[in-house]
């Protein structure tokens, strides 16, 4: 597959009527269980050091960040206001609509680090979101995009919805950083506490290329 295969049949989803709509009502709620939110966040302390600038995208009113490291900044970018001043662990905040405006509006290599927590199959544009991404990150840092097998199935992308497990849902996500402009080779990581007894959680992580900004 390459990326001139993608279609607007992979990325439709049964409920395509305004995200704002869907997004309007507050969900202060997790969306995976606490052990998987301990086993996000054990990644991120052992991935994401202190002192980074983080760009939390698709964010929501937590970020699962260890709350005993101290980040430069973290910024978040989501659907809802009232989950995003919630969010203790933001720095700064804004609402955008991803699958309306894919462009971010931040300069480029603005930031250490991107973390996507269990979104990533709501992208109607992955591939304009992702180089977008890899814009905004120095080169050498990091995106991490961590998903579980929970989803609002009226949201979900067909191609995610048709997947049948995790590991082609990690092969898509590995995909997009494979066909977006700026990333290494990905890399994915079974982080699931326990898969029997708590809801599974994989990451898909990948550098920014050192010649992501050449010019």
């Amino acid at each position: 597959m390459n990326k001139y295969q993608l279609t607007d049949m992979h990325l439709s989803r049964v409920d395509e009527a305004d995200d704002a709509l869907f997004y309007h009502t507050p969900r202060l709620v997790t969306h995976i269980d606490e052990a998987a939110c301990k086993a996000l966040e054990g990644w991120y302390r052992d991935n994401l050091p202190s002192g980074l600038k983080i760009l939390d995208l698709m964010s929501a009113w937590v970020s699962h960040l260890p709350k005993d490291i101290i980040y430069k900044r973290v910024c978040g970018l989501g659907m809802n206001s009232r989950e995003l001043k919630e969010n203790t662990q933001l720095t700064d905040w804004l609402t955008q609509d991803l699958n309306k405006n894919p462009i971010l509006p931040f300069e480029d290599s603005e930031f250490d680090a991107c973390i996507i927590a269990v979104s990533v199959q709501y992208l109607i544009k992955p591939l304009e979101v992702f180089s977008e991404i890899a814009r905004v990150i120095k080169p050498g840092g990091i995106a991490a995009i961590s998903f579980s097998n929970r989803m609002f199935p009226t949201k979900a992308v067909a191609l995610w919805r048709a997947a049948a497990g995790p590991t082609d849902h990690a092969q898509l996500v590995s995909w997009y950083f494979q066909n977006s402009v700026g990333f290494e080779a990905a890399k994915t990581a079974d982080i699931s506490p326990n898969p029997f007894e708590t809801d599974p959680l994989f990451m898909v992580s990948a550098r920014v290329s050192e010649q992501a900004h050449a010019k």
